[in-house]
């Protein structure tokens, strides 16, 4: 039997599957399994899985649209592996992750683990741009596995894995946004050690445009709540940031139209941060420029989500109420 079972759940991502499957088909170690869940897509990928089977140790299943929690668990149920790994469609793994992996786990044995991502110089601007402003420290992009941490390391099902043990105890993931919050979250309970590998890393491709990117945050940041709402310990300072962020820059920018223009100052000082530090990391004036928007949508999309569903869930209890989310909590 493998050692990892890579689990994907796919919903008409032809395209990406087929660059998944050509870095898998690439990896120096082998030792891995690919299972591919087909979440009714109308535009399956079962050629490009035939494409790469004599390559790759890949099984493909189709199964009527649920939603991605419940294709991953459709994948645990038919895995084999030691420990299951979970990569979005729209990553490109490189080829030295399995054995980076592999030697890990072997000098650290840990339960939960998950690494960070990464834009490929293959990647458009904007894709890159979007990258900057997940990632960077500024936009409180370093709680995902930066080399600055705001907050304990929490996998993300773009690159995230643990072992069967861990699933056996804690079951599968629910059907909800940020599952992957809160089945680390639970995975932690349990008292399972969870760890940072941060040379196991993915190149992800992300949104390709900022309409969608834009879509993306917001309901990251709606989601936040319900996970509050789950957790009560949950929720930190720096989950507020974005917030912060827009309250800050609509009362600067009103200030400077009604009293000085001198308050719009502290916010032009902060872009100005972002655009010099994406320039500086990235190398790209184009970078930088489409940095600075991706940034903003990124820090205001979150901020608003966050800002709605707080106003909504926990200020006047309206849609789902507190009960709603323990009974979702309890999977009731």
């Amino acid at each position: 039997m493998p050692r990892f079972s890579v689990i994907v759940p796919v919903y008409n991502r032809i395209d990406e599957v087929d660059d998944l499957l050509c870095s898998l088909s690439e990896q120096s170690c082998k030792d891995f399994e690919v299972v591919i869940v087909e979440d009714g897509s109308s535009q399956p990928c079962d050629m490009i899985v035939k494409k790469y089977a004599d390559k790759v140790d890949v099984k493909y299943f189709f199964k009527e649209n649920e939603g991605r929690s419940i294709a991953r668990n459709h994948g645990l149920e038919r895995a084999s592996g030691d420990y299951f790994i979970f990569f979005d469609s729209d990553c490109v793994i490189p080829p030295q992750y399995f054995k980076t992996l592999s030697e890990e786990l072997d000098r650290n044995p840990v339960d939960c683990f998950g690494g960070p991502d990464a834009a490929h110089e293959s990647f458009s601007t904007t894709q890159k741009a979007i990258n900057y402003s997940m990632t960077s420290f500024l936009t409180t992009g370093g709680i995902r596995g930066g080399k600055i941490q705001l907050e304990k390391f929490v996998p993300r099902t773009f690159n995230m894995g643990y072992s069967r043990k861990v699933w056996e105890t804690v079951g599968g993931f629910r059907e909800m946004f940020s599952e992957d919050i809160d089945m680390s979250t639970r995975i932690r309970q349990a008292g399972f050690s969870i760890s940072l590998i941060r040379d196991a890393f993915v190149y992800h491709k992300r949104r390709v445009n900022m309409k969608l990117f834009a879509r993306q945050v917001y309901v990251f940041g709606m989601s936040r709540i319900t996970l509050k709402l789950l957790y009560p310990d949950s929720l930190k300072l720096v989950h507020t940031l974005p917030a912060i962020f827009v309250i800050g820059a609509v009362s600067l920018i009103l200030l400077a139209c009604f009293w000085s223009w001198l308050f719009i100052v502290p916010l032009l000082a902060y872009f100005l941060a972002i655009f010099v530090t994406a320039l500086i990391s990235t190398k790209s004036l184009i970078i930088a420029c489409k940095a600075l928007p991706a940034s903003i949508i990124q820090l205001g999309g979150y901020g608003c989500g966050f800002i709605n569903a707080f106003t909504r869930k926990i200020l006047f209890r309206r849609g789902r109420d507190i009960n709603e989310e323990i009974q979702m909590r309890k999977g009731k």
